[in-house]
């Protein structure tokens, strides 16, 4: 199982440390916080102690309520849970009591200025990435006209090629060589590069070229979403390359099936011409229209008239 240390999230993120600073190598293995409601109230039947701990003003302000006894006996049972750590958002002042059973469990108690709603988005939304399961792949990955595409094939067939002349056309490179994908959900794959690969594009015959620094800062995107597999293969005389529709073929990833579409190689094929025209006619799919099903549409009327 993946994790990350407190000490990394308060390095990301330029936390305050308030106590615990002995718990700092303690690991997070789940990937959403927690704002804790009922636990204050005593009931912690579906209490999710793996997750970070949040307190914004609404629980802050409602523990300032209560008798010092009080909020003396609901702290103490949720840090006996011993989660993570504890972030107090806003920047919040009057938390002493926090900060002594902090300290006695060896549990991180941190602070951000920011408000609670928009640091829980970023935090989880950094945590989802950061723990999702990954699997690295030879490939390259490119956006585009907003559509992640993963493009496959023998070492020497083109990709990267292919990749250099959709930049040039104004779409954007997001990795060469190593792809990383991760799953953030069911049915979500993310692309990337894996840090050292960074903008770097291979070209043979050329060597290393920096994409970036080469075409400009929007020639390049950190991830994207992938949408379509596209399989770049040598040219097959035989077989069939005029149907109307092909059948719906899939290529399986962390357990995400991804859209895969084989597209053969020949002198004078337009390959990123042709990986634009999948993209479009991708995005059309989603919006409901299909290109053979009005077709077939003017054929029968055509008949019928």
């Amino acid at each position: 199982m993946k994790s990350i240390s407190v000490q990394s999230l308060v390095e990301k993120f330029q936390l305050e440390v308030l106590a615990g600073a002995g718990g700092m190598d303690r690991n997070i293995t789940r990937s959403r916080t927690h704002r804790p409601g009922l636990e204050f109230v005593g009931y912690f039947d579906f209490f999710p102690m793996e997750r970070v701990q949040v307190l914004g003003r609404k629980e802050i302000n409602y523990l300032l309520t209560l008798s010092v006894e009080e909020r003396m006996l609901h702290i103490g049972n949720i840090v006996k849970y011993h989660p993570p750590c504890f972030i107090v958002t806003s920047g919040q002042q009057e938390i002493p009591y926090l900060t002594l059973f902090c300290d006695q469990e060896g549990i991180p108690l941190l602070r951000t200025p920011e408000v609670t709603t928009e640091f829980i988005a970023k935090l989880d939304s950094f945590l989802v990435k950061t723990l999702a399961p990954e699997l690295s792949i030879h490939g390259v990955c490119v956006n585009v006209s907003g559509i992640g595409i993963l493009l496959r094939g023998k070492s020497g067939i083109g990709k990267s090629e292919t990749a250099h002349t959709l930049i040039r056309r104004g779409h954007r490179f997001v990795a060469d060589d190593i792809v990383v994908l991760k799953k953030l959900g069911p049915a979500t794959l993310l692309g990337t590069h894996n840090e050292t690969t960074r903008e770097f594009l291979a070209l043979r015959s050329i060597g290393l070229i920096n994409v970036v620094r080469q075409y400009g800062r929007r020639a390049f995107q950190d991830e994207t979403r992938i949408v379509l597999d596209i399989e770049l293969a040598p040219w097959q005389e035989n077989s069939l390359n005029n149907e109307l529709e092909l059948v719906p073929q899939f290529t399986e990833y962390l357990g995400v099936q991804i859209p895969h579409i084989e597209v053969q190689l020949q002198p004078g094929r337009d390959v990123a011409g042709l990986i634009e025209a999948a993209a479009n006619n991708w995005y059309l799919k989603q919006l409901g229209y299909s290109a053979v099903e009005e077709f077939m549409q003017r054929i029968e009327d055509g008949m019928q008239s």
